[in-house]
C-alpha cells in the first residue's frame, strides 16, 4: 500500500469513527458545569504529565488535557491559560491553544475537507473536522467548496456539529437593536434585491442593491453596518454607510478621509495616471472619477489643474 493510499484509508477510518461515536454511541454523557465545550475557557495549570498539562477550574474537580504540542514554552503550575475546548477523535474533551475559525453559536465560512456517506467534514482550524450531516445541509455540499456554517451543539449527544441551514438560527421576533445602531454584519447570500446579512450573529437583514457600492462583496464577508429601518413585521433594512453620510458612497468617503489626512489637498485629478491613483487611494481611475464627481456635485471639493482641494468649511 502506498503512503497516499494509507493516508486516505487512515483518514476515512477516523471519519467513520467520528460518526459512530457521534451518532451510534450516544451513551457518552458530557455534563460541563465549569468548563464549556465550543468556547474559550480560562483554566488553571494543575500538573504536568507525559501526555501534556492537565488543566482545571479552581472550584471544580473537572480536569482536561492540553496535549504537549500545545503546551507553552514557559509556564508554572498554578498559572492561568486560555484554551478552546472540544472533543477529540475518541470523543474525549481536550484543550487546544489553536484558535478555531468558528465558535459555538456563531457563523463562519468553512471549506469542505471530506464527504462520505454520513455527511460533510469541514476545516475549522483544528485537528478534528467539524461534522455537517446531510440533514443539516441547505444543498448538497461539494469537497473543496466553502459554505456559511452555524455551529451548534447536538442536544442528544452534546457534540459540536455544523449546519448550513442558517435561517433556522436567526429569529427576528425579539429584536434588541434600534434604528441608527451600529451592528456587525455577515453576508449570508446575494440576491437580485441586494445582500442578505446576519446581524450581530442573531437576526436577518437586507442591504438593498442601491446601497451597495462594493462589487467584491461575497458570502461570508464580515463588515460594519447600521440599522436603517425596522419594519412592522420586524424585517430589518440595513445600510453600509453611517447615518448622515447616505449621499456619500464609500469610495467618495475614502477620498474625503485621505484629503483630511493630507491637509485638504491631493495631487490627483481626472488626468492623473491610473497607477498614481491606485498607489494613493487603492482604487481604479474609473472608481476615482466617479467618487470625486459625487463630491464635487455635493460641493465638498474643488477640482483644479494641480489636484483636488477640500472645501474649507469641511476641514
Amino acid at each position: 500500500m502506498s503512503k497516499e493510499d494509507f493516508a486516505e484509508s487512515y483518514y476515512k477510518h477516523n471519519i467513520i469513527r467520528q460518526f459512530q461515536s457521534l451518532y451510534l454511541y450516544p451513551q457518552i454523557n458530557l455534563e460541563y458545569t465549569t468548563m464549556n465545550i465550543g468556547v474559550d475557557n480560562t483554566l488553571t495549570i494543575l500538573r504536568h504529565t507525559p501526555p501534556g498539562l492537565y488543566l482545571g477550574n479552581d472550584d471544580s474537580e473537572e480536569v482536561v488535557l492540553l496535549p504537549n504540542k500545545y503546551v507553552p514554552e514557559k509556564y508554572e503550575i498554578g498559572d492561568k491559560i486560555t484554551v478552546f475546548l472540544y472533543l477529540d477523535h475518541e470523543e474525549r474533551p481536550v484543550a487546544t491553544t489553536l484558535e478555531p475559525y468558528i465558535y459555538l453559536h456563531e457563523f463562519a465560512l468553512l471549506r469542505v475537507n471530506y464527504i462520505n456517506e454520513f455527511g460533510a467534514f469541514m476545516d475549522w482550524g483544528l485537528e478534528k473536522d467539524l461534522f455537517v450531516p446531510f440533514k443539516e445541509q441547505a444543498r448538497p455540499m461539494e469537497k473543496g467548496k466553502r459554505y456559511l456554517i452555524y455551529m451548534t451543539m447536538d442536544e442528544k449527544t452534546n457534540r459540536l456539529v455544523g449546519s448550513s441551514k442558517t435561517n433556522q438560527f436567526l429569529k427576528n421576533e425579539d429584536l434588541k437593536v434600534e434604528e441608527g445602531e451600529e451592528v456587525d454584519l455577515i453576508v449570508s447570500h446575494i440576491t437580485d434585491s441586494g445582500v442578505n446579512v446576519i446581524i450581530n450573529e442573531a437576526y436577518k437583514g437586507l442591504v438593498y442593491k442601491d446601497q451597495i457600492f462594493d462589487e467584491t462583496i461575497r458570502t461570508g464577508d464580515r463588515m460594519i453596518g447600521w440599522i436603517k429601518t425596522i419594519r412592522p413585521d420586524n424585517k430589518i433594512d440595513v445600510m453600509l454607510q453611517k447615518p448622515g453620510y447616505e449621499n456619500i458612497e464609500p469610495n467618495s468617503q475614502l477620498v474625503m478621509d485621505e484629503l483630511k489626512a493630507s491637509s485638504g489637498f491631493l495631487r490627483l485629478n481626472d488626468n492623473s495616471h491610473p497607477e498614481d491613483i491606485k498607489t494613493v487611494l487603492k482604487m481604479s481611475k474609473k472608481t476615482f472619477k466617479k467618487a470625486i464627481g459625487l463630491l464635487y456635485k455635493e460641493k465638498l471639493i474643488e477640482i483644479k489643474e494641480d489636484g483636488i482641494y477640500l472645501v474649507k468649511e469641511q476641514e
